[in-house]
């Protein structure tokens, strides 16, 4: 069915009329409505209020006649319908009008109490129900807005019918117009031009069509010229250009093409081209040909036989249109001496898979290499090692002294290294300070790892880099194929594992790969996982552990340790957590989240003990003691209502080792705000002792490896373990600092401790670390451990 525009125009209008119009007029009626209706309910709240109050004394009076005359008044009012009026005991029931008329939409009715103020209080003597009409959705126009709308929709009326009669004027007749050329071109042939003049858009669409129309008539004329034109382009244009068929014959070839290969036209035209490849790569240039015939550009490298004989590599880019419909088909391939190219593409082959510092071998060009190793091992069977090779301390050259001493070094170490090489080894510089080296033997193992220990003996000796001395060590990983890997991204990647595990454990040496290393290293990821799904799912939990005051034995404070509690494993040990959190990065993130429970438990525990004057110590790697955390603990105690007083921040002899001035500004801060300073596992470092006087320390915890050794079988042992756990405590009395005892599991242990002076203890002969909700729990807890202590 064929529809006329104005239909379409018509249809769009009346759409228009009901997704706007008609949804306007219909909101206006209904707020309206809702005006009204709460106009007249708050009109009956306010005569319910003022009569309910009037009401009162006459009803207390019992006085019907006032009773009466108060609702007649009421039913007085034109919204009113109804009123009934009642005491609390009966005896009293005005209602009137007695028989009232309801309206045709129904009535509501609205009840309040009618309350009297006696000398005893108010009291409520009765009651008043009013009952008035409906509002419908026109009963509440007003007059003013009836007539808005009647202005409204004639207002429509008028819009629309002006562009109804706009459109036919304006549109559809030059429309009509337009149309009629149109079909009198397609059936005649002869340009016609529209008869329609206007400065709107019609009127330059009329003049587009008539300008079409001329230049139609034009274009014919210079289509010819054009044909000539391209003809002659074809033989002048200075590249190689021919045409060919679908069975490869030539049918074409510019003059370029003939002056740079040195044939006539006779001589090539209906020949194969595939005759004039070189017969080595015929059969590739053939392939090639039977490929789809209807392609838009397709490009291929061949070698191409000149007149002379002469040899020359060149690239053919064709574009073609197969034949279909009775058309002929259609083909232009443009041929590009590409031979300096092509030697520029090897050069540039070979720059891109060497490292151009050491001109060793990059990692693009070791891992051809490698693929390729691999092919000969498996011809001849035999093994293939690769020896993977980092540099230890490194990265030290190039922050101090320089990435051009780094450079050096490394050029230097190749010069070292090639007379270790035996002559059929592989060697690349991977990346950095890392090497790799393939091997191919029927003894692998052995040459390889006796290949690692030369590499590690050359780097003894120091070297002399821009007159400062370097010592260098190597970590080294050695793998095998096929006994450890199966193919080579595998043979790479277990080298590195065993490398990476060898610099783990100590550096400095060769280590064999072993499939224990891919069990930790799957146990790490899953560790990985679980710590960042403990993160998601909030399952990291602060547990305490009591320090007890040796003296009396009573709690003076709480440790906060870290336990992660897995769904299916259970607790998981916290070493390891915190040990791949440093290196992950997610310490901090773990640390706040702990520090934070451990604040809301010490909330809790306060609470429901009530003694506010244990303190919290809490444990903070040192990766997180950043110039923000003394802000972050400063706004979680605020939060939580903890007097900074409290906390206790401990902290390891290594976090002080390097005396770092950043951690120095945090511990000040910590200081300052009111926190106590702990240094943990004291005794284990290098200079403990120069400590107190250079940190702001308060309390000293005595290593637990110390406090084993005083009941050590080994008399010797024990009694240099006591003479340094009573130095220790007298020194840090001098100091002014606290000394806890930490690792205490015996009552021997105990009592040698309070003999010595040590202020307080921490260990399982008192408590092990436990969930806050357990002290909670149990009421007596602080007389337990008293009775322990």
């Amino acid at each position: 069915m064929t529809r006329s525009v104005e239909s379409r125009f018509l249809a769009i209008i009346a759409i228009a009329v009901g997704i706007l119009v008609i949804p306007l007029l219909g909101l206006f009626l209904a707020l309206s409505s809702e005006r009204s209706a709460k106009e007249l309910d708050d009109h009956v709240e306010i005569l319910l209020a003022a009569n309910a109050q009037a009401l009162a004394k006459p009803l207390w009076d019992f006085d019907i006649e006032s009773a009466e005359q108060i609702t007649a008044a009421i039913v007085s009012d034109e919204a009113i319908t109804k009123v009934r009026v009642r005491d609390v005991s009966g005896g009293i029931n005005v209602s009137m009008p007695p028989m009232p008329s309801w309206p045709k939409g129904g009535v509501q009715s609205r009840y309040r109490p009618i309350i009297y103020k006696t000398l005893d209080g108010p009291k409520t003597v009765g009651t008043i129900t009013v009952y008035y009409h409906r509002l419908g959705i026109f009963s509440a126009l007003r007059e003013a807005e009836g007539i808005f709308i009647g202005i409204f929709i004639i207002a429509i009326l008028a819009m629309v019918g002006a562009a109804i009669l706009g459109n036919r004027i304006m549109i559809v007749k030059p429309l009509l117009k337009l149309t009629a050329a149109i079909e009198a071109t397609r059936r005649l042939g002869s340009r016609h031009h529209v008869d329609w003049n206007s400065n709107d858009e019609m009127g330059r669409l009329a003049q587009s069509f008539n300008a079409m129309q001329t230049q139609l008539e034009q274009e014919e004329r210079e289509l010819k010229i054009a044909h000539r034109r391209a003809t002659d382009i074809y033989n002048l244009t200075p590249a190689m250009l021919f045409s060919i068929d679908e069975d490869d014959r030539i049918t074409g070839v510019s003059d370029y093409w003939l002056l740079a290969t040195g044939y006539a036209r006779d001589d090539v035209i209906g020949r194969r081209f595939a005759d004039l490849v070189e017969a080595q790569v015929r059969d590739e240039y053939l392939v090639h040909r039977e490929g789809p015939s209807d392609r838009k550009v397709v490009e291929c490298t061949t070698r191409f036989v000149c007149a002379d004989g002469h040899i020359m590599d060149v690239l053919i880019v064709e574009s073609g249109k197969a034949a279909r419909d009775g058309e002929t088909g259609l083909s232009l391939s443009v041929m590009t001496d590409v031979t300096d190219l092509k030697r520029s593409e090897a050069r540039i082959r070979r720059q891109a898979v060497t490292d151009h510092l050491t001109g060793l071998l990059n990692r693009q060009g070791f891992e051809g290499a490698l693929d390729d190793e691999i092919r000969e091992a498996d011809a001849r069977r035999s093994e293939l090692a690769c020896i993977f090779v980092d540099l230890d301390r490194f990265k030290w050259i190039n922050d101090n002294l320089g990435h051009q001493a780094g450079d050096t070094v490394l050029r230097r170490l190749v010069e070292l290294m090639g007379p270790q090489l035996p002559p059929a080894a592989v060697a690349a510089r991977i990346g950095g300070d890392e090497f790799a080296i393939l091997l191919g033997s029927d003894n692998a193992e052995a040459d390889a790892l006796a290949l690692a220990q030369r590499l590690c003996g050359m780097l003894e000796q120091p070297l002399l880099v821009n007159g400062s001395t370097v010592r260098l060590s190597a970590s080294i990983g050695v793998a095998l194929y096929p006994r450890h890997a199966h193919n080579a991204a595998e043979l790479l990647q277990k080298s590195d594992m065993a490398m990476y595990t060898k610099k783990r454990d100590g550096k400095n040496g060769a280590l064999l790969y072993d499939p224990l290393f891919q069990d930790n290293t799957r146990q790490r990821a899953e560790i990985e996982q679980d710590i960042e799904e403990a993160l998601e799912n909030d399952g990291f939990e602060a547990y305490f552990q009591p320090i007890i005051d040796l003296g009396d034995g009573h709690v003076t404070g709480y440790e906060s340790l870290m336990r992660l509690k897995h769904p299916q494993k259970g607790l998981l040990p916290p070493s390891d957590i915190i040990r791949i959190a440093e290196e992950t990065g997610a310490i901090g993130r773990i640390g706040n989240r702990v520090f934070e429970k451990a604040l809301a438990n010490l909330v809790a525990l306060t609470r429901a003990s009530g003694d506010d004057k244990t303190y919290l110590a809490v444990n903070f790697s040192p990766l997180q003691l950043e110039p923000t955390l003394p802000m972050l603990l400063t706004a979680l105690t605020a939060r939580h209502g903890i007097d900074p007083q409290r906390l206790v921040i401990e902290i390891t002899e290594a976090t002080l080792l390097h005396d770092n001035p950043q951690i120095r500004m945090v511990l000040d801060e910590f200081s300052r705000i009111g926190c106590r300073i702990a240094l943990d596992d004291f005794g284990t470092g290098y200079s403990s002792l120069s400590y107190l006087s250079r940190f702001p320390v308060d309390i000293v915890k005595i290593d637990q490896s110390f406090i084993r050794s005083l009941a050590s079988d080994e008399p010797e042992l024990r009694h240099k373990s006591r003479m340094l756990v009573e130095g220790i405590t007298a020194i840090s009395h001098k100091m002014e600092c606290l000394v806890t005892a930490e690792g205490v599991e015996t009552k021997d242990q105990r009592d040698l401790l309070r003999e010595f002076g040590v202020d307080c203890g921490q260990g399982y002969l008192f408590a092990r670390p436990q969930p806050v909700e357990q002290l909670i729990a149990a009421s007596d807890t602080g007389r337990k451990i008293n009775s322990v202590a």
